[in-house]
C-alpha cells in the first residue's frame, strides 16, 4: 500500500511539473467558482447584522416615536411616552423639517433634523467624515450624500438658505437613502422617499419658516421584546417605528447584490465544471499512451483512475485556498458604507461555513470533471489506450453524399467535430453560459431605475449595488470563458494536427484549414448564442421582481456577434500558426 502510493505521489508531481501552463488553468478555473462562493457567502455573514452592528455603535433606539401633531400639540403628545413604564432612557424630542435641499443644481426632498452639538443618551449618529453639527453647517447621511456626490466643503440650500457641508454621518434611528421616509405636509403619513440631514438645533426653525416642525422622540425599553414585536405602528395619532423595521428597510438594499451572487456563483459554477472538463479531457487524451503503459505493466484502472484524480484533486485543494483568499479580498467592494451597507466598516474572515462550503465546491468540480474521462481512460483496452485513436466517424450513405458537397472549410470543421463530440459540445455549454451571463448583465443595465425626490432623481442605491455585483460576476465569467475558448480551440488544434495534415496533402490550403478549425469552433459557438440569449433574458425576468424592460434587440445582435468574432478569432490564431507547419514535419511527429 505505501509502494503504491509512493507512486502516485511521484506520479502527480512529476505531471504537475511537466505541464504548469495547463495546471495553472486549472486551478485558475476552479478558483473563480471558489471565489465567487465565498464573496456571496462572506458578504451574507459580513451583512447578516449590519444594522445591529450600527445600533450598538451609535446607541440606537428600540423605538422612534413620531406624532401626526406638529409644533406644541405634538411635543404635548409626546411628553409622556418619556417617562412611561418601562422605558429605561430617551433622547429628544428632536424637531424635524421635510424641506427641499438644493445641492449641485438638484433640488431634492430631505429629511432635516436639528441636533445639539452634545452628544445624546440615545442616537448618536457616527460621523463618517468631517465634523458634527454647528452653525451654518448641516450633516448628510453617508449613502444621500454619495448620490448626490457631496463633498465636505460644498455649499448646499435648504429652503433657500445655504450652508455648508460639514461632515458625513450615519444613524440607526432612521432607514439610510432613499427610505429616510418624507411628509408632503407634517401630519401626512411617512411614505416618500428622501435623504436625511442634520443641522443645528437653533437654526432647523428658521430654516423651516412658516412650515411647521414634527418631533421624533428616540426610546428605549427594559424590555427587549417591545423593539422586536412590531416594525410599524400606529396608536393615538403617534406612530411607532421599530428598530427592527428600520434594519428591514436597510436590508432591502442589498438583496438584489445577493441574489446577483448566488445566481452567478451557480453559472461559474457550471461553467468552471466545463472548463476543468475541457482540461482534464486534453489531458486524459494527451496521457492515453501513459495509461496504456501503466495497464501494460501490471497497473489496474483502480491505480490508474487513482494517479488521475488525485492530481485534479490537489489541484481542487490549492484552488479552494485561492478561491477563499480572493473572496474574501472582494468583499469590501460591496460592502462600503456608500452602499448603504451600516455597520460594514470591515470585513471578517471566512467563517467555517464558508471555508467547508468552498473547498467542498472545489472538490466537487474536480471530481465532477474528472471522474467521466478518467474512468473511461482507466477501463479503455491497453491496445488502445497505445493506439491514442479518436472516435471513428460513422460513414452512411446520405453523409458521404452531404460532404462531397460542402466547401473544403465547412467538411474540415464537421470531421473535428465529429472525431471529437464530447469538445464540441462543451464548447457549446461554454458559450451558452458565457452569452447567457452578458445576457443578464444587458437586461439589467436597461433598467436605469432611480429614485424620484420632488424636483429631482437620483440613483438607486439597491440598483447600484445589484449592478456592481453582476458586472463583478460577469467580469470573471467572461475570463473564465474566455480561459475554457482559449483552452478548447488549443487542444483542438493540437489533437487534430494528423488530420489536418493529411487534408493539406489532398489539397487543402492553409487559409481552408484554418477556417475549418474556425468553422469547428463556431457551429457549437453559434448554438450556444441561440439558446444563451432567451436563457440570459428569461434567468433575469425569473429572478427580479416588477415591471422589468427587454434589453434592446441591437444591444444583444452586437453581443451574440463579439462573442462569435471571439470565438473564431481564437480559432484561427492557432490553426493558423499550426497550418504553416510542413505537412512532412506533423506526419513525423504525430504517430498514425
Amino acid at each position: 500500500m505505501t509502494g503504491r502510493l509512493l507512486l502516485v505521489c511521484r506520479l502527480l508531481a512529476r505531471d504537475l511539473r511537466r505541464r504548469r501552463v495547463e495546471t495553472a488553468l486549472l486551478l485558475l478555473a476552479i478558483s473563480a467558482a471558489t471565489a465567487t462562493l465565498t464573496l456571496g457567502l462572506t458578504l451574507n455573514d459580513a451583512l447578516a447584522k449590519p444594522y445591529e452592528r450600527t445600533r450598538a455603535a451609535t446607541a440606537g433606539p428600540d423605538v422612534v416615536a413620531m406624532p401626526g401633531a406638529t409644533g406644541p400639540a405634538a411635543l404635548a403628545a409626546l411628553a409622556p411616552l418619556a417617562t412611561a413604564p418601562g422605558v429605561t432612557a430617551h433622547s429628544g424630542p428632536y424637531p424635524v423639517g421635510y424641506l427641499m435641499l438644493t445641492a449641485r443644481g438638484r433640488a431634492v426632498q430631505a429629511v432635516v433634523q436639528g441636533r445639539d452639538d452634545s452628544p445624546a443618551t440615545l442616537d448618536r449618529p457616527a460621523v463618517t467624515g468631517g465634523t458634527w453639527v454647528r452653525p451654518g453647517g448641516v450633516v448628510v447621511e453617508h449613502a444621500f450624500a454619495a448620490a448626490l456626490d457631496m463633498r465636505i466643503g460644498d455649499t448646499v440650500s435648504i429652503d433657500r438658505h445655504p450652508l455648508r457641508v460639514v461632515g458625513t454621518a450615519v444613524t440607526a434611528a432612521r432607514a439610510v437613502y432613499p427610505r429616510a421616509d418624507w411628509r408632503a405636509d407634517a401630519g401626512s403619513p411617512l411614505t416618500e422617499s428622501a435623504g436625511l440631514v442634520w443641522v443645528d438645533r437653533g437654526e432647523i426653525a428658521a430654516l423651516a419658516g412658516a412650515r411647521p416642525l414634527s418631533y421624533a422622540l428616540n426610546l428605549r425599553y427594559a424590555d427587549p421584546h417591545v423593539g422586536t414585536s412590531f416594525t410599524h405602528k400606529r396608536e393615538d395619532g403617534i406612530e411607532y417605528t421599530s428598530w427592527t423595521g428600520i434594519a428591514e428597510a436597510n436590508g432591502r438594499l442589498v438583496t438584489g447584490a445577493r441574489l446577483a451572487l448566488l445566481v452567478g456563483s451557480w453559472l461559474l459554477t457550471a461553467l468552471a465544471v466545463v472548463g476543468v472538463a475541457n482540461i482534464v479531457a486534453g489531458r486524459v487524451a494527451d496521457q492515453r499512451r501513459r495509461v496504456g503503459l501503466l495497464k501494460a505493466v501490471g497497473a489496474g484502472p483502480a491505480m490508474v483512475a487513482a494517479v488521475h484524480l488525485a492530481e485534479h484533486l490537489v489541484v481542487g485543494l490549492a484552488a479552494a485556498g485561492t478561491g477563499l483568499a480572493a473572496g474574501w479580498l472582494a468583499a469590501p467592494a460591496l460592502t462600503d458604507p456608500g452602499a448603504g451597507l451600516l455597520g460594514a466598516t470591515g470585513t471578517p474572515p471566512p467563517g467555517l461555513r464558508a471555508v467547508v462550503a468552498g473547498t467542498a465546491l472545489a472538490l466537487a468540480i474536480a471530481a465532477a470533471a474528472t471522474l467521466a474521462p478518467v474512468l473511461r481512460a482507466a477501463t479503455t483496452d491497453t491496445v488502445h489506450a497505445l493506439a491514442d485513436a479518436a472516435t471513428p466517424p460513422r460513414r452512411r450513405g446520405w453523409r458521404v453524399w452531404l460532404s462531397r458537397r460542402m466547401p473544403t472549410a465547412l467538411l474540415i470543421g464537421v470531421r473535428v467535430n465529429a472525431r471529437r463530440p464530447r469538445r464540441a459540445r462543451l464548447v457549446m455549454v461554454n458559450t451558452l453560459i458565457t452569452t447567457t451571463g452578458l445576457a443578464a448583465l444587458l437586461m439589467g443595465l436597461r433598467q436605469d431605475r432611480q429614485v424620484g425626490l420632488g424636483g429631482a432623481e437620483l440613483a438607486n442605491p439597491r440598483d447600484a449595488r445589484t449592478i456592481q455585483a453582476m458586472l463583478l460576476v460577469i467580469g470573471v465569467l467572461c475570463v473564465l470563458g474566455l480561459v475554457n475558448a482559449i483552452v478548447s480551440t488549443w487542444t483542438a488544434v493540437l489533437d487534430a494536427r494528423h488530420p489536418l495534415a493529411v487534408a493539406r496533402t489532398l489539397g487543402a490550403t492553409p487559409a481552408q484549414v484554418t477556417m475549418g478549425m474556425a468553422v469547428a469552433q463556431l457551429l457549437p459557438a453559434t448554438l450556444g448564442v441561440a439558446v444563451g440569449v432567451p436563457a440570459g433574458i428569461g434567468l433575469y425576468l425569473v429572478v427580479s421582481a416588477g415591471e422589468q424592460r427587454y434589453a434592446p434587440v441591437s444591444w444583444l445582435l452586437a453581443m451574440a456577434c463579439a462573442v462569435l468574432l471571439a470565438v473564431a478569432a481564437l480559432a484561427a490564431v492557432p490553426a493558423l500558426s499550426a497550418a504553416r507547419r510542413p505537412v512532412a514535419d506533423v506526419l513525423r511527429s504525430t504517430p498514425a
